[in-house]
């Protein structure tokens, strides 16, 4: 039987407003994991890969809430990294972006996102999606 890991809840958004909206989302709707923040790709796959100046602990379990467009390295290439990776490859990725074309989807999909949620422009709706997104982060035992 395995030992029970935390989770923790990484979110790779270079958009400092979208980062805090879906924080106090997710604070909002009852998570209290701990949060780690990215402001772009290449700081979130530092991290992973372990040449960050934090790096993660395999002894926990993560969740990632990735944005597509960002700078320095874009969300389909961490997406793309990680997947390829044997030891991050088992890591949840939910794809949070604006970027409802189809053929991006399926790629990300194709790729091995889990989850793929398209943000709302709508504040209203928006915090609509991210009180829904912590309640399935609630029920969802990693």
């Amino acid at each position: 039987m395995e030992t029970y890991k935390e989770m923790i809840i990484l979110i790779a958004e270079d958009n400092d407003g979208h980062a805090e909206l879906i924080k106090e989302g997710l604070k909002d709707s009852g998570v209290c994991n701990e949060i780690i923040r990215f402001s772009d790709g290449k700081e979130t796959w530092d991290f992973l890969s372990g040449i960050g100046e934090k790096v993660i602990d395999k002894d926990k379990h993560y969740l990632l809430l990735l944005d597509i467009n960002m700078p320095k390295m874009d969300g389909v290439e961490v997406l793309r990294r990680m997947k390829a990776n044997k030891e991050l490859k088992e890591i949840p990725i939910m794809m949070l972006t604006t970027t409802d074309d189809p053929r991006e989807i399926e790629h990300c999909y194709k790729l091995g996102c889990n989850v793929y949620i398209t943000k709302p422009v709508d504040f209203k709706a928006f915090a609509e999606t991210l009180k829904r997104l912590g309640l399935f982060i609630q029920v969802v035992k990693i």
